[in-house]
């Protein structure tokens, strides 16, 4: 087995343009002086996305998290919102900061996304909409979503943070729902340093989103709304430009990554892979492996990682419903799917630049832990 890398091998990476690429970008921004409130490269990155992602329209935002939450308050929501415990801490923020109140459906154990066959239960008189999540970039069953959704007038959401990218037979993710938020964060398959976006179907949010994001100003002497500096700048922008000419390149690494893991691990017993759905277009975001019943569990395969410098990840880990700012509302074992699954997880170190040999020792490593066969 190999020794202690010297360089801690992270989770994830940041994935880079050429320098030179990203400077030369910079050069007419020092000339216009035009640092942010929505400049030239905040535009053309919006007409760009819209294409990239098959958008009907698209507005972009400082971070994912200001995306969301700026999204549900466009929705002028009141009451319940049915959302996940499997997910990370900003969605159910972003529901709380809107003085909505989280309803957490469990998860189904294939490929961890809101049990859709479980939310109606959960729908009363005061809901009024549903969030889910496409965790690890496994697409919801949008299709049961939208049924359930209008037969009981709810809005839907989707928390894309995991999906850029992603298509549905051929539909780009961010056209189901009315509306998805998706991160632009650094360690994202696609970034821009920080950002986000909504992209959404409906005429009547492009304007109030953009209203929205800038402090609710609708002109130059009135504000109508509470609204927040959601702003991307332009040196987000521009990096973000500059990572959507590699973005297919950094997929196709991701790919062969992915597809290494699963030669490695798949048919391992105790070991449990998500199944791809072939209707799906992936953008390899992460390499989730459960472990249930295997010769290691889960922290005893993280910490002979950790001994070797590899950083795997517990995530999601705790759900939500368990964190202490949520424990005196809800209860984790509301929700045993994912209370089990957050148990069991570890997400490998996946990005563009991992080479293919530290993901074998990764999968070494982990077989000779579980003595699930030879490394």
């Amino acid at each position: 087995m190999s020794k202690k890398h010297e360089t801690p091998v992270m989770v994830t990476r940041s994935s880079l343009p050429p320098l030179e690429e990203y400077v030369e970008m910079l050069k007419p921004i020092w000339e216009s002086a035009w640092l942010t409130n929505m400049g030239e490269y905040h535009e053309e990155l919006k007409r760009q996305l819209k294409r990239f992602l098959k958008a009907t329209d698209l507005e972009l935002f400082v971070n994912g998290h200001m995306a969301l939450e700026l999204a549900l308050q466009a929705m002028n929501l009141e009451g319940e919102v049915i959302t996940t415990p499997f997910t990370f801490a900003s969605t159910t923020h972003a529901i709380v900061r809107n003085g909505l109140t989280p309803v957490f459906c469990d998860i189904n154990d294939r490929d961890y996304t809101m049990d859709a066959e479980k939310i109606e239960d959960l729908i009363t008189e005061k809901t009024c909409a549903i969030v889910p999540v496409h965790v690890y970039g496994n697409i919801c069953d949008v299709d049961r979503i939208h049924e359930i959704a209008q037969k009981h007038g709810l809005k839907v959401i989707y928390d894309a943070a995991h999906a850029f990218g992603e298509e549905l037979d051929g539909t780009g993710v961010g056209q189901f729902g009315d509306a998805s938020m998706f991160s632009f964060h650094a360690t994202k398959v696609f970034h821009s340093i920080e950002g986000g976006a909504v992209v959404f179907q409906d005429e009547g949010l492009k304007e109030l989103l953009y209203q929205l994001k800038n402090f609710g100003i609708t002109g130059y002497e009135s504000v109508e709304y509470v609204g927040a500096n959601g702003k991307m700048n332009e040196f987000q922008a521009a990096m973000g430009l500059c990572n959507l000419r590699h973005i297919e390149g950094e997929i196709e690494k991701r790919s062969r990554l992915a597809r290494r893991y699963r030669e490695r691990l798949s048919g391992v017993p105790g070991i449990r892979l998500c199944e791809e759905n072939p209707r799906v277009k992936y953008n390899y975001a992460y390499m989730p492996v459960v472990f249930d019943g295997y010769g290691a569990d889960r922290d005893q395969i993280f910490e002979a990682l950790k001994e070797r410098n590899i950083f795997a990840r517990k995530y999601f880990y705790p759900c939500v419903n368990s964190y202490q700012c949520y424990r005196e509302q809800f209860r984790a074992e509301d929700t045993p799917v994912a209370a089990r699954i957050a148990s069991q997880v570890l997400t490998l170190p996946l990005y563009a630049d991992l080479p293919l040999e530290v993901a074998d020792e990764i999968c070494d490593l982990i077989l000779v832990q579980g003595n699930g066969r030879n490394a």
